[in-house]
């Protein structure tokens, strides 16, 4: 998801969003852990875009704080 359709989202959905992102990543450990994980770049692409989502949250209370 880019950048921009995350800044679109409100902040129920990101929270929303991001707890499914961390289940994903929680289960695609396992995978990996038990050696089923094909993809291993997905670890790392869940990790970035948990970020991602978590960085916008932050930027939108730092604005809401200065208004």
């Amino acid at each position: 998801m880019k950048i921009e359709e995350i800044r679109k989202k409100d902040k129920k959905e990101l929270e929303k969003l991001s707890q499914d992102l961390k289940k994903k990543l929680s289960d695609i450990r396992f995978k990996f852990s038990s050696n089923k994980l094909k993809n291993v770049k997905e670890i790392s692409d869940t990790k970035r875009e948990i970020a991602r989502i978590l960085t916008i949250v932050n930027e939108q209370k730092t604005e809401n704080n200065k208004q």
